[in-house]
């Protein structure tokens, strides 16, 4: 694996990090002796948690660094996260003191993440040096669809429409021999409705992906995910403040494919079935407009109330497709909605289920 996590071999010679609890410090301080010692007390090193202390050797190099855990070990993804932001630039081993070594790989990985598609930016200043190969077969599959989500939910909405996020499905799925179909024009709004009537606005066709990986044999998990590329609002137009972030209106959909990237690349035996209506709701003669009746895909009536609503309207015909082959699981994604985050708060993910032992 390239970027922030490489390979142990004889080409890298790693700069060990040591891990010590508050209670820890003293005692390994007396061990290593009165430089290191004089050293840690120069720079008031605490071995509180996320703080590190570089130790030179006699040639005034890195020899090793120490990591605070302050009173007890953390979880396993922050001490990660907490490595790669403090860590200096160079290529690092975790040494001694640390717990569940893969998840801390993980946890540095994905802090690591960088969006820089549109400007130039330095390399990640630290590389975790892995001597475990089985660790980096391991995290592989769940960084690259960490990485791949974050990357499609970060490009703007002008390089990031309907036809874009239908290309990147199509191609991950055609990557990992997998097939794909994309659905649009009058096929789509006889078909999908409700998709139609939402993307009709925008002068980017609306379209609904449908791919597929796997045995036919192995367990059906259909994904769903929403995604509109831009949420203006259409004619009930959110205000400015509500629509600067709505690029990531399609997160559902970078979510399940990202989700399908790990699942593809882990070759775990399933049947793989993903769903993503890619609509931008915007304005236009053509938009869909409150009051408006529609015939959804499953034969319902649906009046528009706001059409700021979009949302639970793609997703109607795209659930009602996935539920057309009883699945064995369905899985459905989507930033819905403002509410959802008044009555939960921003770190409880709201969800429902009609399967209490899966809640």
């Amino acid at each position: 694996m390239h970027g922030p996590l490489i390979s142990a071999d004889k080409t890298v010679n790693p700069i060990p990090v040591v891990a010590l609890s508050a209670s820890e410090l003293e005692a390994y301080l007396d061990a290593a002796g009165s430089m290191v010692k004089s050293w840690a007390k120069a720079q008031e090193f605490t071995a509180a948690f996320g703080e590190t202390l570089a130790v030179p050797n006699e040639a005034g190099n890195i020899a090793t660094v120490l990591f605070g855990y302050g009173e007890s070990q953390r979880d396993a993804l922050e001490t990660g996260a907490a490595l790669n932001k403090k860590l200096p630039a160079g290529a690092f081993e975790l040494a001694k003191g640390f717990e569940d070594p893969a998840g801390i790989a993980l946890g540095f990985s994905l802090a690591a993440y960088r969006f820089d598609a549109y400007k130039k930016v330095p390399a990640s200043k630290s590389q975790l040096v892995i001597s475990e190969p089985g660790i980096l077969e391991e995290l592989a599959p769940i960084i690259a669809g960490a990485h791949l989500a974050k990357d499609l939910i970060n490009t703007p909405a002008n390089d990031m429409g309907p036809e874009e996020l239908a290309a990147a499905a199509c191609q991950l799925f055609e990557d990992h021999g997998g097939s794909s179909k994309v659905i649009m024009g009058d096929v789509l709004e006889n078909e999908f409705p409700l998709v139609h009537a939402v993307g009709n606005g925008s002068d980017r066709a609306p379209r609904l992906i449908d791919a597929t990986w796997g045995k036919e044999t192995d367990p059906k998990i259909t994904l769903v995910g929403k995604g509109v590329i831009f949420d203006s609002g259409g004619l009930d137009v959110k205000p400015a403040a509500g629509m600067i972030l709505m690029k990531k209106d399609m997160g559902g959909a970078a979510n399940v494919l990202g989700l399908a990237a790990m699942i593809m690349k882990a070759e775990l035996p399933m049947r793989l079935r993903v769903i993503i209506p890619a609509v931008e709701n915007a304005i236009s003669g053509r938009s869909f407009r409150p009051s408006d009746i529609f015939t959804s895909r499953k034969g319902l009536s649906v009046e528009i109330g706001n059409t700021d609503a979009e949302g639970r309207l793609v997703l109607a015909d795209a659930l009602a497709l996935a539920d057309e082959e009883s699945p064995e699981l369905i899985v459905d994604m989507a930033t819905l909605t403002g509410a959802a985050r008044v009555a939960l708060g921003p770190d409880l993910p709201p969800y429902y289920t009609d399967d209490e032992d899966l809640a």
